[in-house]
């Protein structure tokens, strides 16, 4: 009799030891929390698991959940080259070693006698993580350099895909898509409260609570079923800390990001008939408000808030290097990937980020809306 997908995601991860736990591009603080959340339960398991995101670190608003400071921005040190001596008869007396240009040169002294070149062997060691698990993220690509800088690895290691979204493509050796679940979070305390429940403690259940707070606007947007109100109250029942999380996520916003959405605010464009709304921000913004990149997450959500009309929203900004870089969302059933083919973006159908080079920001807004405009136009 086949096992049921709970109990299929429970052998795999008995099967590993380190477990490697990936946030995709624009996978926002659900894919964070629900990530935080999970490390922590298998952490529980005795695993060693690690969190890498394609986006960096976690936002600012997500600091209160434990763990958030081990979260990786690359995968680093994947394998080791080893050098294999057989010292069965020449006993190694001294190793050292020196760079020469480019070039490592290491030199063993025996004890007595020598070795010949048939006593050295040399190979790769297999890799430092032996599970993937991939949170919200539709496919391979949507994992950024983490995947493009690393496919063997990908291809290499049993994958268990964790997502709610109909695009998902199901590519992982075990599949855990709910597409009546709301939230990444949703997902994750359906799967473990069937292997577990008693994994779900304090920290988890705010973690999971967490995610799927910040994915349904605090349980406002329109795909809020009366189970996603269920699950919401079964992890207050274990503890969720339900009102830090709408602090931290609602109602706590720094200086720094109140001045940037004030300066975004001023500047706030909008097409009514394509309902779409759109602003910019300059380095020289970011120097007066003492605001950084991190900060862009919530400036958005303050456009969502203040436009609840649009159904497109664009931030673009420049970065230190002088580069275009714009975050698009997207209210279904507009597909953000989609409005923005042709711009190499990275993302999900809610939200994708994209960069361009060489192009003023003026450049750049004219270009990305006009295109972004037509393909909508093309839906109608």
């Amino acid at each position: 009799m086949a096992l049921k997908e709970s109990q299929q995601v429970l052998e795999a991860i008995k099967r590993s030891s380190r477990p490697l736990l990936c946030v995709p591009t624009a996978g926002g603080p659900d894919a964070y929390a629900s990530a935080l959340g999970l490390a922590r339960v298998l952490k529980k398991l005795d695993k060693k698991p690690l969190i890498v995101a394609a986006d960096g670190k976690a936002p600012k608003n997500l600091e209160f959940l434990e763990g958030h400071e081990d979260i990786q921005p690359r995968l680093e040190n994947m394998r080791q080259f080893v050098i294999e001596l057989d010292a069965s008869k020449t006993k190694v007396d001294e190793l050292t070693y020196e760079m020469k240009g480019d070039r490592l040169f290491v030199y063993l002294s025996p004890k007595k006698g020598f070795w010949d070149p048939k006593d050295v062997r040399t190979s790769s060691s297999g890799y430092r993580f032996d599970l993937i698990i991939c949170i919200g993220s539709p496919d391979y690509e949507a994992c950024a350099h983490l995947y493009s800088e690393n496919p063997d690895f990908f291809f290499r290691t049993p994958i268990i895909n964790i997502d709610h979204a109909p695009e998902n493509e199901h590519y992982g050796q075990l599949n855990v898509v709910d597409l009546t679940a709301t939230a990444c979070g949703e997902v994750c305390h359906d799967l473990v409260d069937a292997i577990e429940p008693g994994l779900i403690d304090e920290e988890v259940a705010t973690a999971f609570l967490t995610g799927m707070v910040a994915k349904t606007k605090s349980f406002r947007s329109k795909n809020v079923t009366p189970k996603t109100l269920q699950t919401a109250s079964k992890l207050i029942a274990r503890g969720a800390k339900r009102d830090l999380v709408v602090q931290k996520l609602y109602r706590t916003r720094s200086v720094e990001t109140l001045r940037l959405w004030g300066r975004a605010l001023a500047r706030l464009k909008a097409d009514e008939e394509a309902n779409i709304v759109w602003t910019l921000l300059s380095q020289q913004d970011f120097l007066h408000a003492g605001g950084q990149e991190q900060d862009l997450p919530d400036v958005i959500d303050e456009l969502i808030a203040s436009s609840p009309q649009a159904k497109v929203v664009v931030l673009l900004y420049e970065m230190s290097n002088r580069n275009i870089c714009a975050i698009v969302r997207t209210e279904r059933p507009l597909d953000a990937i989609a409005l923005c083919q042709g711009y190499n973006a990275a993302g999900g159908r809610e939200e994708v980020r994209l960069c361009l080079i060489n192009k003023t920001i003026v450049q750049v807004e004219k270009e990305l809306i006009e295109s972004i405009k037509k393909n909508i136009s093309g839906l109608s």
